[in-house]
């Protein structure tokens, strides 16, 4: 039997229900569970943690929207990683872990051997945190680390901590999409990134949206493309004090990009079904309404952008990436 997912949004789940999960996650029937926003015990969600460290199917684990709200369940949640071998994609988003949270964390993400996807928006983070995440940026030549890293409305980072996060992007040799969405960065912070961005072989997609830019930062970023290779294919512009017109500039030098980059590709074989399928989607910060509304409530239709195929340049929501990811997804 193909492994299976369980999603759950917003319930208070009880005993019996934890129990169903965990002999599941004990069966290796379970490739994706997601108990976002959910209501749990303390002793329950231990239970499913070991359950998890003891999944050999599970890839996707999705605890998004405040289910890992204390430091003990963070202790569960690293104890839990520290044994598991499958996870490939973690979603924290909305978590209040702080940077004592990440310190816990630390040693069992930066080990795990398959993880590739990290979900820490909106978890309180500050400056010795992003310094740890850094190290799952590792350089070339280096260990894997992570593909895809959200980082969206964690106000507490300073200038100086972004500025480092900047040059581990610039070094690092996996890193493919970063979202840093709805945090105030401006027009310095942005310059560093466009450093950051020419100087990375790797990064394909960067989410910028509602970070206090001007034109300034469009006009960098509009050099940048224009005069200099770069493997950037989505800059997310939105929500920011741009011009439309800098932004469909920036827009149209990524599509001619692309084309080119699609042109000399040599003919892709055919694929199984399960790596064309499309990939797991991100909670998206919303900074005005409620933060916890499902993403299909702003967005009609979502915007997918699987990494095997053309996509709009300019987008609101960005995908997982790797053909090791899962085909399913949450909304």
């Amino acid at each position: 039997m193909l492994p299976a997912s369980i999603q759950i949004t917003g319930e208070l789940l009880s005993a019996a229900e934890v129990q169903d999960i965990c002999e599941s996650l004990k069966e290796d029937s379970v490739r994706l569970l997601s108990v976002r926003g959910c209501q749990l015990s303390d002793r329950d969600f231990g239970r499913v943690c070991r359950s998890v460290a003891d999944s050999r199917s599970l890839a996707q684990l999705n605890l998004n929207l405040g289910v890992v709200s204390s430091i003990s369940r963070t202790r569960h949640l690293a104890d839990a990683l520290k044994t598991n071998r499958s996870l490939q994609t973690l979603f924290l988003h909305g978590s209040p872990l702080l940077d004592a949270g990440l310190v816990t964390l630390n040693s069992a993400l930066s080990t795990h051997p398959a993880l590739v996807c990290l979900d820490l928006g909106d978890c309180m983070l500050g400056d010795e945190a992003l310094g740890l995440i850094c190290g799952m940026l590792p350089p070339d030549g280096a260990k894997s680390g992570l593909r895809e890293l959200t980082l969206s409305a964690n106000p507490g980072i300073s200038s100086k901590g972004w500025a480092r996060l900047s040059i581990a992007v610039a070094h690092s040799s996996q890193l493919r999409v970063l979202n840093l969405d709805y945090n105030p960065l401006g027009d310095q912070i942005a310059g560093m990134l466009a450093v950051a961005v020419a100087s990375s072989r790797t990064l394909e997609v960067l989410d910028l949206e509602g970070t206090g830019l001007t034109n300034q930062s469009a006009q960098v970023f509009l050099d940048m493309v224009e005069n200099y290779p770069t493997s950037l294919r989505v800059l997310v512009l939105a929500e920011n004090d741009i011009s439309p017109e800098l932004q469909q500039q920036i827009c149209d030098l990524l599509s001619e990009g692309e084309e080119d980059d699609d042109r000399e590709a040599t003919p892709l074989q055919s694929c199984p079904a399960s790596s064309k399928a499309l990939q797991p989607i991100r909670d998206k910060y919303l900074p005005i309404r409620d933060k916890y509304l499902p993403i299909r409530d702003k967005y009609q239709p979502p915007v997918w952008l699987p990494h095997s195929n053309s996509a709009p340049q300019m987008v609101l929501l960005t995908s997982g990436l790797g053909e090791s990811l899962l085909a399913e997804t949450e909304m």
